[in-house]
């Protein structure tokens, strides 16, 4: 995958960065290059790091973001926001996440979910023609593909949410999430009970989101 892997080195710096700790509580803010989907004005803001190589995100995508979308953000309860990091083969979750954002990133949250989902076939296979499948099933030629994961300035604009997700959030590894400004406390893959717990503490604080 040549295409992936131009200013791959640049792309990961940031990921590689090491954070002695993470803090139990993270202010919250926008940060540069947040996607989220759901009201905005909710008094629940839970956000996810993920990465589009990490299996645990992709198990969470499939079997517990459904039901979590339908309790909580498709009712407006929860405003819900992706942030970024790369995990290995780092190349792949860089063009992976500049693919989302083609197109001005009109179908992110969509083209996110079919990367999830092809994961399973990139074993032993050429990962590069299911990227563009993915492409193409978004409205996407194959060049276009091309222009969006090899443009400097979405490559420095992933580098610069990657220097926020290490340097500001002190996030270290994949799926990580924030509820209300709070790092989930969790093993790999977080439930759908797990979120609701968090979400009902989130709830009882004074003060409303962070």
């Amino acid at each position: 995958m040549d295409a992936l892997t131009r200013r791959a080195a640049i792309l990961t710096t940031a990921a590689g960065v090491a954070a002695a700790a993470a803090p139990a509580w993270a202010q919250y803010k926008a940060a540069p290059g947040d996607m989220g989907i759901g009201n905005p004005k909710a008094p629940i803001h839970v956000v996810e790091y993920l990465s589009l190589t990490c299996p645990h995100c992709a198990h969470f995508h499939a079997d517990v973001f459904p039901l979590f979308r339908a309790k909580y953000v498709d009712t407006g309860r929860v405003y819900f926001t992706v942030r970024e990091l790369l995990t290995a083969p780092s190349q792949v979750a860089a063009a992976g996440f500049l693919l989302a954002r083609c197109d001005g990133g009109k179908n992110y949250f969509k083209i996110v979910d079919e990367v999830f989902k092809s994961q399973s076939r990139w074993q032993g296979g050429q990962i590069k023609p299911i990227f563009v499948e993915i492409a193409k099933n978004n409205g996407l030629t194959e060049a276009q593909f091309e222009a969006c994961i090899t443009d400097d300035k979405a490559q420095e604009a992933l580098q610069k949410r990657l220097e926020y997700a290490t340097g500001t959030d002190k996030v270290t590894g994949t799926p990580t999430f924030f509820v209300n400004g709070v790092m989930l406390d969790n093993a790999e893959v977080p439930s759908l009970a797990d979120l609701d717990a968090a979400i009902a503490k989130a709830a009882k604080l004074a003060g409303g989101r962070r």
